[in-house]
């Protein structure tokens, strides 16, 4: 089974998901989002940070400008090349590292570590929880976990499957996407047509409530759990995101 999740993710995140990603991800989001995660899990020059599935570094190579010392893991080697250049072009110094957010090589290295964007949930419910003990011993005594996910309430609202569209000059890309609230799961299938060509992935993300966020935490080791709304506003029950804060 963990191969074929590991497969699943590689097909996912691929050159076709780095040609839509500045559509979906503009340049003016991201440094929004870096200024919140910055605040959320009070970072300051020099902090040593780890991003988790961090994709091709949008989010950690623009800490690395404000002063931080990051690491950035991530399953694909297609993103994390496009991470690398980035950095490059941005004359910054950030690690990346291939590898499995259910297995690090850190232990007590980090002061705060985060999962952003819906990186967390991709897996059955053991290795869901895996990730985050992996996190907990990456982390310093006194380190910060932030996880930011799609808000389970807001998604309950869709009764029927729902459908997101990009386009990039003659290339589409479609999301029908369903929830399962039988399994708490947002369970998508991607069409890309691109090059004269279609290709179909699936992705499937166990979304947790506030109270399961609190259990996992502190069964890892976290002290306390603290949990915001989108870009570390405050949480209500149907809006878009769920970001969690935690202190070991």
């Amino acid at each position: 089974m963990a191969n074929g999740w590991r497969v699943e993710l590689e097909r996912y995140f691929s050159e076709d998901y780095l040609h839509f990603s500045d559509l979906v991800n503009p340049p003016e989001k991201s440094d929004r989002e870096v200024e919140a995660i910055w605040k959320l899990l009070s970072l300051e020059q020099g902090s040593s940070v780890l991003e988790l599935g961090c994709g091709y570094g949008r989010i950690t190579n623009r800490l690395a400008e404000k002063g931080a010392r990051v690491t950035g893991l991530d399953i694909s080697p297609i993103v994390i090349r496009k991470a690398e250049e980035d950095a490059a072009e941005r004359q910054v110094d950030v690690e990346y590292v291939r590898g499995d957010i259910r297995s690090l090589p850190w232990r007590e290295r980090f002061d705060a570590a985060f999962l952003w964007y819906t990186t967390f949930g991709y897996f059955d419910e053991a290795d869901n929880e895996r990730v985050v003990r992996e996190a907990a011993s990456s982390l310093r005594k006194g380190g910060r976990l932030l996880i930011d996910q799609l808000n389970r309430f807001a998604l309950l609202r869709d009764k029927s499957a729902t459908y997101e569209v990009v386009q990039c000059n003659d290339d589409l890309r479609i999301d029908i996407i369903e929830y399962d609230a039988l399994t708490d799961r947002r369970n998508s299938e991607r069409i890309v047509v691109r090059n004269g060509c279609v290709r179909r992935t699936r992705l499937s993300v166990r979304h947790y409530g506030f109270s399961e966020y609190v259990r996992m935490l502190q069964n890892a080791g976290f002290e306390t759990v603290e949990a915001y709304g989108q870009e570390g506003g405050e949480f209500t029950p149907y809006g878009p995101r769920l970001v969690v804060v935690a202190y070991k």
